[in-house]
């Protein structure tokens, strides 16, 4: 017998739109709680800020918003600051939708500016704005990457102009792993763009270990209980070193130097 929370998932699933449905039917993996959240605010025609840790599935959402301008006949456009992010996005969406719809714009490269999918740095986008560049013209979706970039003293005025001065009718999907006040900046989405919604993902899925070497020796500086590990125990007093299962935490090991 299936549980409360089970049967939840499978109602909300059955109440998807044909376009998230077949959407999440690309991938051979589980979406998480969080893409999935998301996803539906976008395919709500709602805004959405994702703030999640690297690694935990973030840009799968920018990847919806993809899917949603190509079967809507729009366009969509992902931002990205620096030029080998924007390259390596392009790579991945040639693979993906081939190369005849989607294109890359930097300042190094103009590639089939007119496609449903562009990859363009940020202040790419910028200058369209101001020039009212008709690129511009069925502009459906715009993914801001590494969104925290607004805070950087020198080019964050391009993200908040861009923000600002982005058509109303533009769903924007902004993405970021270090935005730490999430919640008041997702209030300030929502008076300059409208219905914005905002998700914050802490759980990372992939361990973030942390150590430091002392002389030629390396140690877990926290044990698996939180505890300080640096003094070589386990946190209890008790030496972490081996054991019937090897090197435990906070084991000090030899490091290559």
């Amino acid at each position: 017998m299936s549980s409360p929370a089970e049967r939840d998932a499978r109602f909300r699933r059955e109440q998807d739109s044909p376009l998230l449905a077949d959407f999440t039917a690309l991938y051979d993996f589980e979406i998480d709680a969080f893409q999935m959240e998301a996803c539906r605010a976008l395919d709500a025609g709602r805004g959405v800020l994702v703030a999640a840790p690297t690694g935990s599935g973030k840009t799968l959402v920018g990847e919806f918003a993809v899917h949603l301008a190509l079967n809507q006949g729009r366009k969509c456009f992902y931002t990205a600051p620096i030029k080998a992010l924007s390259n390596q996005k392009y790579a991945d969406f040639v693979r993906r939708y081939g190369a005849d719809r989607v294109g890359l714009l930097t300042g190094d490269n103009t590639i089939n500016g007119e496609a449903p999918i562009v990859v363009m740095t940020t202040e790419v986008l910028r200058n369209m704005l101001y020039a009212g560049s008709g690129t511009l013209t069925d502009l459906g979706y715009v993914v801001m990457d590494e969104v925290h970039y607004l805070a950087d003293r020198f080019r964050g005025a391009v993200w908040e102009e861009v923000i600002i001065h982005l058509p109303e009718s533009v769903a924007l999907v902004s993405l970021s792993a270090t935005v730490s006040n999430a919640e008041e900046f997702g209030d300030w989405l929502a008076t300059v763009r409208g219905e914005t919604t905002t998700i914050v993902e802490e759980r990372r899925p992939v361990p973030l270990y942390q150590h430091v070497l002392v002389g030629r020796r390396m140690y877990d500086l926290f044990a698996d209980d939180g505890t300080d590990g640096t003094d070589g125990t386990d946190g209890t007093g008790a030496s972490a070193g081996a054991g019937a299962d090897g090197p435990g935490p906070g084991a000090a090991r030899e490091a290559k130097v």
